[in-house]
């Protein structure tokens, strides 16, 4: 796969249009991985000059932080912000809506000022520009739910973004009955995701699936790696494996432009 570094275009002079930020579960997450790896067809594919930080690249801090370890965040985010500032890093684009919640709201008060583009919005504006086609879409007329993160919907109000991409697929969207301003969480954010749920009645992501179950959808789509693995447990959780899959949108995307 074509991925250069920031290191790379430094040393050519050169800025690249976006710094692709892959994340901690998008670096390391073996089901994440492919999150990562199938944006990168996109944007190889839409011809966009990308770069990302590679082995510089760190944690946002954002765990630490809904754990409340402020101190731990903001040398993360410190640490963060010297390396972007030095390589004049102006735009970000992510997958992970945790690290654009953190890059986009937290950062500025730091000394970390970057627009940043959650990789839904951007895959939006490539397909509205014409930079990326696609013609006989292998998701035409497939039932999709989409599953909102919690931080690209409620903390950001980005909803519409994915969708369109979605419906530009022509896939069938189908909404859960919580959806947008009130969707429920899938039981990951606020570092919900690394330690063992409370004591109650059913597990949240359990819950949330039940939601998404009751659209009858071939597909739950999603745009964040955690929200996929707990969509993923929950599908497991009600034994619908054989007749429902969870993806993100890169990788409806990537299938629907046969890369």
């Amino acid at each position: 796969m074509k991925v250069k570094t920031m290191a790379d275009f430094m040393a050519a002079g050169t800025q690249p249009e976006i710094l692709f930020w892959v994340g901690s579960a998008g670096s390391f997450d073996d089901r994440a991985k492919k999150i990562s790896k199938a944006f990168v067809k996109i944007l190889n594919k839409a011809e966009v000059d990308f770069a990302v930080l590679g082995t510089e690249e760190s944690s946002t801090g954002d765990v630490a932080k809904r754990a409340g370890n402020e101190f731990l965040f903001q040398m993360q985010a410190m640490m963060n912000i010297e390396l972007l500032n030095g390589y004049e890093v102006k735009r970000i684009v992510t997958c992970d809506p945790h690290s654009y919640n953190t890059l986009k709201n937290e950062y500025p008060s730091l000394g970390g000022n970057y627009e940043v583009v959650h990789h839904t919005e951007f895959i939006k504006e490539l397909l509205d520009k014409g930079r990326l086609q696609l013609e006989g879409s292998a998701l035409a007329g497939k039932r999709i739910t989409f599953h909102d993160p919690c931080y690209l919907g409620r903390a950001n109000s980005v909803y519409d973004a994915p969708r369109e991409v979605l419906s530009k697929a022509k896939a069938k969207l189908v909404e859960m009955k919580r959806h947008k301003q009130t969707a429920l969480c899938c039981g990951a954010g606020g570092a919900q995701m690394f330690k063992e749920p409370e004591k109650g009645d059913m597990d949240v992501n359990v819950l949330r699936t039940q939601d998404a179950l009751a659209t009858n959808p071939e597909i739950i789509a999603t745009g964040c790696p955690y929200c996929n693995t707990m969509m993923t447990d929950g599908i497991k959780a009600h034994e619908k494996e054989a007749s429902v899959s969870v993806w993100d949108v890169a990788e409806l995307i990537a299938q629907a432009a046969a890369l």
